[in-house]
């Protein structure tokens, strides 16, 4: 991957004094568009994207027609009949969407997201305690291509690097938009697309994205994306905290809960920690109880 990296990819701070004091304000429950000053990178053409899709393990790509729609199970997702390098090089005409996933175990890259997140990471250490498992994701969108409607796990900034996005953002944690089923399924190896109900469509917060803007998205905030009229690519920068880990394993710990016949509270948002049921499912998952 030498031949594709810069030399100056990482010398100019992308985030500015005004957007670290937007996402101070926002982070870790409000979802935000923010700014930033990612200029042109050669780790992130079209031709150097292709080459990193064909150099993660299969595991980390993963790209499908994109003109699914908002709400689909993700074992009917068809394929697209074409390589990844291939989807990625024509996306312009591929009617396709895909993402190159943890693109840190290629070092060029490993040292791009991790150089964008030490420009905040004062800030978010601040308030969710020390940032873990960093992580980075590139998404590469044929026109109107559409990302069905899930949630993530992680603390995420999206950056818009080229061509405009919808980005629609529900609640997290108002079992409206994602049941406590689903959040539970989803911590024990399930799926993290939801069901989508049409019902939904008035209720989310639509935060269109352009080149330059980016959009801060809370943890399991579920959320759909529909792209503009032309290509794009988008840069996922993601980061967990002691906090996300707990209500993933007290969503984990509810799961077995309600397999007892118990109908459990949900976990508590930020700030609370959601310890005890946090600390009993890593009990019974260090005593090999559970999977």
């Amino acid at each position: 991957m030498n031949q594709i990296a810069s030399k100056d990819a990482f010398s100019r701070q992308v985030f500015g004094h005004d957007m670290r004091q937007q996402f101070a304000a926002c982070y870790p429950e409000k979802p935000q568009v923010l700014d930033h000053n990612m200029a042109a990178n050669k780790l992130l053409t079209l031709e150097s994207l292709a080459k990193l899709g064909t150099a993660l393990p299969k595991a980390s790509v993963e790209y499908n027609p994109g003109d699914l729609p908002v709400g689909i199970d993700p074992k009917d997702v068809p394929d697209n009949g074409m390589s990844i390098a291939d989807t990625i090089l024509m996306i312009e005409n591929s009617a396709s969407w895909a993402v190159l996933k943890n693109i840190e175990q290629v070092p060029e890259y490993g040292a791009l997201l991790l150089s964008l997140l030490a420009e905040i990471k004062p800030i978010l250490e601040s308030k969710t305690g020390k940032m873990l498992r960093p992580q980075g994701f590139i998404f590469v969108s044929s026109p109107n291509a559409m990302t069905p409607y899930h949630f993530d796990p992680e603390h995420n900034i999206l950056l818009q690097l080229r061509g405009e996005k919808t980005m629609t953002v529900f609640p997290a944690g108002d079992e409206r938009f994602a049941p406590a089923s689903a959040h539970e399924s989803y911590h024990t190896g399930g799926p993290r697309n939801l069901v989508w109900q049409d019902s939904f469509a008035e209720q989310g917060k639509a935060y269109p994205l352009t080149s330059g803007k980016a959009i801060f998205v809370p943890v399991m905030a579920p959320h759909f994306v529909k792209n503009g009229p032309e290509s794009s690519i988008s840069l996922s920068i993601t980061w967990r905290s002691d906090w996300s880990f707990a209500e993933a394993d007290a969503r984990a710990f509810n799961h077995l809960l309600r397999g007892w016949g118990m109908n459990p509270d949900a976990p508590g948002r930020f700030p609370e920690q959601n310890k005890a049921k946090a600390l009993s499912w890593r009990v019974l998952r260090k005593l090999h109880l559970v999977n």
